[in-house]
């Protein structure tokens, strides 16, 4: 069965940033910050896939988005996000939040629990630019379809476990990203950190080693339009 083009990114692959001396560990999938490299720009509408690890007290002080459309998976600890819409929150792991930046807005994000803090932050290019900004918070997502109408994609949270086989989406664009756990995907063995780029994506599977994994996936549907 035809499973689409696939391209496998390691952990290992991944651009270290962050700021080590202040508490921030980062990793990042796509070209960001410093670091370009016009063959990693995004893949579909997706731009950033970032995993984040903060020291207690460690934090990105307020700065500014727009036009994207951030959505954030804690996966160990606390995140205080604050903004200047009004919001203050506390993110644990399974909960969901979404911010749409819109025309603009500006936010914080920052570790203040006792223990460290890791979570994973996505961003991505929304079909129409401008507008009024944004919020949600889901808590305890389930394992059931997040739409993301601004940018035409769809998360799916996968935890199979040791055995488990369960479907992928079809769709143009796929991107798979391994929280924790090990999963075989077209043939591959992925582990926590790897990611997959699959377009034209069919018929495909994840089946999870002993132990279980836990899986994000974007469903995507179009590039983004410019200009």
């Amino acid at each position: 069965m035809t499973h689409g083009r696939v391209a496998l990114q390691r952990a290992a692959q991944r651009f270290t940033g962050g700021d080590p001396d202040a508490g921030i560990d980062t990793r990042h999938a796509f070209s960001f910050s410093g670091f370009y490299d016009p063959d990693n720009v995004r893949f579909g509408p997706l731009a950033a896939c970032n995993e984040e690890r903060l020291a207690p007290g460690a934090g990105f002080a307020e700065h500014p988005h727009r036009d994207v459309e951030i959505v954030t998976w804690v996966v160990e600890g606390e995140l205080t996000h604050e903004d200047s819409a009004g919001h203050r929150t506390v993110i644990r792991p399974g909960d969901l939040q979404r911010l749409s930046a819109g025309a603009g807005v500006r936010h914080s994000e920052r570790n203040e629990g006792a223990g460290p803090l890791r979570f994973v932050q996505m961003w991505l290019t929304p079909r129409d630019f401008g507008g009024t900004p944004s919020y949600e918070v889901v808590r305890a997502l389930p394992e059931r379809p997040y739409r993301l109408s601004g940018a035409d994609a769809v998360l799916h949270v996968r935890r199979p476990h040791g055995g488990d086989r369960p479907e992928l989406p079809d769709a143009p664009f796929l991107y798979v990203h391994v929280v924790r756990g090990r999963v075989r995907l077209a043939g591959e063995e992925l582990g926590e950190g790897d990611a997959a780029r699959i377009q034209d994506a069919a018929g495909l599977t994840a089946e999870a080693a002993a132990g279980g994994a836990e899986l994000l996936v974007w469903e995507m549907f179009a590039e983004p339009r410019f200009g």
